[in-house]
């Protein structure tokens, strides 16, 4: 039998992207594991996601990063949350979605706008640098604040940027805390999912290292 066990399973997002999807969207996502080239592999059933992030290009949001590792005072929160963040090091999952832990601070420090994201995400998968799988993925997590019709112009963007190309996302997925966005890049349409605060603790309480 084949051996499943992640040969990189240490990486909170990607851990978060895998049991989200599994949750969310069911079987069809259950079987994914933490490797590398791409981050999430089913190779069973030959789908490749790669997890990546995406932020706007703005001082405002590049400030709101720090608050949390800065000590400033942090509202509508409990207790708790703010343990588990000091404990972990990780925010995303606890409360509004507007924190970020001190070790996820370089994750997102380092993060592009969605634009440059896709174009990058789309020139590697094209060129062979995630392998080959009958069914990729793209899962961002996003401090882009989109609502239906952002999503549906991210969807026409990266659908345009693949039209000429021979391997191509089949999948794009948009993770903002309290809302999941699961698009269908071949069929052009998406579904958003609420994602209630039970879920999302659940999410980062399994994301977490042992």
């Amino acid at each position: 039998m084949e051996n499943l066990t992640p040969k990189y399973d240490t990486c909170f997002f990607e851990r978060y992207a895998m049991i989200t999807l599994e949750t969310m969207l069911g079987k069809h996502y259950a079987h994914l594991v933490n490797r590398d080239r791409p981050d999430l592999q089913d190779e069973k059933h030959s789908i490749g996601i790669e997890v990546t992030r995406a932020i706007r290009e703005n001082k405002n949001v590049a400030k709101a990063l720090v608050n949390e590792m800065a000590g400033k005072p942090i509202l509508e929160i409990d207790q708790d949350d703010l343990n588990n963040i000091s404990r972990s090091g990780y925010a995303y999952g606890l409360g509004d979605g507007s924190l970020v832990g001190s070790k996820e601070f370089e994750y997102w420090s380092l993060a592009l706008p969605m634009k440059r994201i896709i174009e990058s995400k789309v020139y590697k998968v094209n060129n062979g640098f995630y392998g080959q799988f009958k069914e990729f993925g793209l899962f961002i997590f996003a401090k882009e604040d989109l609502n239906d019709e952002g999503v549906r112009q991210v969807m026409d963007f990266i659908i345009k940027e693949q039209q000429d190309l021979t391997t191509c996302y089949d999948k794009l997925f948009i993770s903002q805390i309290q809302t999941l966005y699961a698009c269908d890049l071949k069929k052009n349409v998406f579904k958003s999912f609420t994602v209630g605060k039970r879920q999302r603790r659940l999410f980062y309480n399994k994301s977490i290292p042992a």
